[in-house]
């Protein structure tokens, strides 16, 4: 990913200060722990990398809106997106298990000055779960974002890398959304509004751009498109050679996600882009 890297703490804040300085309103933070287990503890230890970065960019941009990633797989062995039970050849992601250590995450987020959580492992119920933690916690203020039609997608690979968590068995298919089932993507996302996410999110964006359009037309909720990975990586190999020119491209396709309805796209382009806009 040309252009991506991970960055320390203090990189971090920098970082934050250069988006907000160019106009962006929000950051969408992950994290890669100095361990890693099958209970994803570093992912709501109080000193976790993610709640460092929150405590350090909230005391420099205050008006910096920061969202936080929830979900265990950058912190869990396995890399798999919850706790794990392996029969023979065969492995279980347990659903409840795994939604408590979600809402321990998604609460320490919240201590630590996260404005938006959002859940992106996909287990059944967690958006509940978490706002009913929250709302219990003291955080009711705290917002949802939720990753409510997330498609078991080959468009992944360059992100898993870069945060050091591609599955050390079997895949995510399981609990991630077949993409071949448009109905079941909507199912989701209602469930995830009637649970209490007061943002919903398709990704990838644009092989499901047919499904945010549904999202936003049908359920008129704010809706989120993350321009994912894979995506960014092959039109950044397209300009490199000279197949297509990386500006012109990268504004078309965000016009495109905004026209199908995304009122917010999530993309790793987006300093580039808040440059661009104003030139």
């Amino acid at each position: 990913m040309p252009g991506v890297f991970q960055l320390s703490l203090k990189e971090i804040v920098d970082d934050a200060q250069r988006a907000q300085d160019v106009g962006l309103q929000a950051v969408l933070l992950f994290g890669i722990p100095e361990r890693k287990d099958e209970q994803a503890s570093s992912a709501y230890a109080e000193n976790g990398v993610v709640q460092k970065a929150l405590q350090a960019i909230k005391g420099k941009c205050p008006g910096l809106i920061a969202i936080t990633d929830v979900c265990l797989c950058e912190y869990m062995s396995h890399g798999h997106c919850g706790v794990t039970r392996v029969d023979g050849d065969h492995f279980h992601v347990l659903n409840d298990e795994t939604v408590e250590l979600l809402i321990k995450t998604a609460l320490s987020h919240a201590a630590a000055g996260a404005d938006l959580v959002a859940p992106s492992d996909m287990m059944d119920g967690r958006i509940g779960a978490i706002r009913n933690a929250l709302d219990a916690g003291g955080f009711d203020q705290t917002g949802i974002m939720s990753y409510a039609a997330k498609f078991a997608s080959a468009f992944y690979g360059p992100f898993r890398e870069a945060a050091e968590s591609p599955p050390q068995f079997g895949d995510r298919r399981s609990y991630q959304l077949d993409y071949a089932n448009a109905d079941e993507a909507l199912r989701e996302v209602a469930l995830d509004i009637d649970e209490g996410a007061d943002i919903v999110m398709v990704k990838p964006a644009l092989p499901y751009i047919d499904i945010l359009w549904r999202v936003h037309e049908r359920f008129k909720k704010p809706t989120a498109a993350y321009h994912v990975s894979g995506e960014y990586a092959m039109l950044k190999a397209a300009a490199e050679k000279g197949i297509v020119e990386e500006r012109v491209a990268v504004i078309e396709i965000m016009t495109a996600l905004r026209r199908a309805g995304a009122d917010i796209i999530i993309t790793y382009w987006a300093r580039e882009l808040a440059k661009w806009l104003r030139e």
